[in-house]
């Protein structure tokens, strides 16, 4: 089987109620900018990253792959992942210009894209291929409920909802508002409508200096929270050190980190609880394992960011021993032809070959007409 051609492809899925908000962005659409790599066996890998959805950086992600790395792959076997993602990682053009960033967005969907044709060619789900089972309790919890853009009224009801009606025992809200009476506010609420069964996490979203996250970190003990998300600069690990130093809620972060070496980095210094790599920021699947196993070689369970809407990170977290809880947003549900599926607050391994990344005709005809 040898890959002969790289096809671009960009979806733009819109989000719940027409807009959410954490502490720093507010978006309508999410972007999954990615390529369909094209065989002569007939079989097709499809592979995306997640932005905010803006059409001039998504362009840049596509470019990248179908034409900075494509060359390289036009006449591989697309089965021999891991040494293809050397090739590309090492490809000292790419590599000059960024080692992070665009060029590792747009790797990480060509390495999807490459495993899902590996799993494809081999007639199984890539949860399977990995060595995982379908026996594994993966549980979801769920953070679209949780935006800051909601009124407390409704960020109270959708918890509860989420609880109550759809078997969901853990919840993430966003925190991070201008006054941060309004977070400790609406963490009370919200821990008053589920009980004290649920797990509650939050989420500043790299918002708050250090001193803020110190002071409001050492009133999320008071709500049971479960753990405190990317509380203050994505990349400073002494910040992180210190807060891990001042505060009894755990710290959890990785969806801003993009390559092995910072995670080893923030793991080493004791500045991370809970480890969020994210298929779709780091170069695919196979820096995600690599940090999978970095992160379970030091008993630290890995939650992975939900950068891919749940779609691939579900399969990794099947195969993969450090993961058992998983993030749950549906905003790619109705433009993947085999969606991820929920029931009873846990995922439900996926059966059709691949990696859970094909879009639907539909999705495909809309880009077509674009």
């Amino acid at each position: 089987m040898k890959i002969t051609r790289l096809v671009p492809i960009i979806l733009h899925a819109p989000v719940t109620r027409g807009s959410i908000a954490d502490s720093t962005h507010s978006i309508t659409h999410w972007g999954a900018p990615g390529v369909a790599i094209e065989t002569d066996a007939g079989l097709t890998g499809y592979g995306f990253s997640g932005t905010h959805a803006h059409l001039a950086t998504d362009r840049l992600i596509v470019d990248c792959a179908v034409h900075s790395y494509g060359p390289l792959l036009l006449g591989e076997d697309p089965r021999e992942v891991r040494a293809l993602w050397e090739k590309l990682h090492k490809h000292a053009p790419v590599q000059w210009v960024g080692r992070a960033g665009l060029t590792h967005l747009a790797l990480g969907a060509i390495d999807i894209a490459l495993w899902d044709l590996k799993a494809k060619a081999a007639g199984q789900p890539l949860w399977k291929l990995l060595g995982g089972s379908a026996a594994k309790k993966v549980e979801a919890y769920n953070t679209d409920g949780g935006w800051l853009n909601w009124p407390i009224e409704t960020l109270v009801s959708d918890c509860r909802r989420l609880v109550e009606s759809e078997g969901y025992r853990a919840v993430k809200i966003k925190v991070g508002s201008p006054d941060p009476a309004t977070d400790l506010r609406r963490l009370e609420a919200v821990r008053a409508a589920i009980g004290p069964g649920v797990r509650l996490m939050t989420d500043a979203n790299g918002k708050l200096t250090l001193p803020e996250a110190i002071r409001l970190g050492r009133r999320l003990a008071d709500y049971d929270v479960v753990w405190f998300e990317e509380p203050t600069a994505f990349d400073d690990v002494l910040a992180h050190r210190r807060l891990v130093e001042a505060i009894e809620t755990p710290i959890a972060l990785g969806e801003q980190l993009y390559l092995a070496a910072q995670f080893r980095d923030f793991i080493h210094a004791g500045a991370v609880h809970f480890v969020q790599p994210d298929v779709v920021r780091l170069a695919g699947i196979t820096e995600f394992w690599q940090v999978a196993d970095l992160a379970h070689s030091y008993s630290l369970p890995v939650v992975p960011h939900v950068g891919d809407m749940c779609q691939v990170h579900q399969h990794l977290c099947f195969a993969h021993p450090g993961c058992r809880l998983l993030e749950y947003i549906p905003w790619l549900r109705d433009w993947m032809k085999h969606p991820a599926q929920i029931r009873d607050g846990h995922f439900i391994a996926p059966e059709a070959p691949g990696a859970g990344m094909e879009p639907t005709a539909d999705a495909l005809a809309r880009i077509n007409r674009a």
